[in-house]
């Protein structure tokens, strides 16, 4: 009799453990730019694609160069960034199967009010000359994220050899460049995304429009397993879908455009 009752409850757990296990939900590990967690829309995407893929996701909000770094090391299934010629060496170098574009808006090179007379109508090169030749503070991320590759990029195009002001790295996300920039009294370059979103705390405006120079466009990209064997490529592709042509198309249409009066990402798929 205590043989049936210890081989029956052995049964049940057996079954119980069985059962959690198979109800455990997948996870998807994302790395991914600090604009997309700074600007809240990673908040509202998330909790959508959890509950529309059943699924648990692990996302970590770093500097472009950072988030591929991470993925080179097989500790993510997908990475959401903005960096094409970084993407497309990682694609190259067999670290990810597929490109593809999500959305876009533009960079912004912000400084201190009152310099309107100065620099209102410009271009974004001419401004950068100005604050070199007036040897103004310039914050940079310093971090080679999507955002300090292009402020390298810009400079080098301005044809100054990078700023002869005060030029400080904060080495940090782009909210914390921000703020280090306004407490200064400099400038920096940001996505109009995460400056629009914490422009009223901060002592700061756009001095640039949307120069085609300017363009910022996200991709996300899933991580090969035959570098990563442990990459849940099924998963990081449902994600693909959904933020190009699913429900998470329809959240970046639409994100941001009440409180702002246009969204703060534009999608770019049909």
């Amino acid at each position: 009799m205590r043989k049936m009752i210890s081989f029956a409850a052995a049964c049940i757990l057996s079954c119980f453990m069985f059962s959690c296990a198979r109800q455990a939900p997948a996870v998807l590990r994302i790395a991914t730019t600090t604009s997309v967690e700074n600007t809240g829309l990673a908040d509202v995407l998330v909790p959508e694609f959890e509950k529309e893929a059943g699924a648990k996701v692990n996302l970590v909000a770093v500097g472009t160069g950072q988030a591929l770094r991470i993925a080179r090391e097989g500790n993510a299934d997908l990475v959401f960034v903005h960096d094409r010629e970084a993407e497309e060496k990682f694609i190259n170098e067999g670290y990810g199967t597929k490109r593809s574009e999500v959305m876009r808006n533009y960079f912004a090179l912000v400084g201190p009010p009152g310099l309107e007379k100065e620099l209102d109508r410009k271009d974004v090169l001419s401004i950068l000359r100005w604050v070199n030749d007036n040897k103004r503070i310039f914050v940079s991320r310093g971090d080679e994220s999507g955002t300090h590759v292009r402020e390298k990029k810009l400079w080098e195009l301005a044809g100054t050899g990078g700023s002869r002001g005060q030029y400080l790295e904060a080495g940090s996300s782009m909210i914390a460049t921000l703020r280090l920039a306004s407490e200064k009294g400099g400038f920096t370059l940001s996505d109009t995304a995460t400056f629009l979103s914490h422009q009223k705390e901060l002592n700061l405006r756009s001095y640039s429009g949307e120069d085609p120079s300017l363009v910022n466009i996200y991709s996300v990209i899933p991580v090969n397993p035959a570098k990563a064997p442990s990459a849940n490529v099924s998963l990081a592709e449902k994600f693909v879908e959904f933020v190009t042509v699913g429900k998470g198309r329809e959240i970046i249409l639409g994100y941001g455009r009440e409180k702002y009066g246009s969204p703060l990402f534009l999608p770019l798929q049909d």
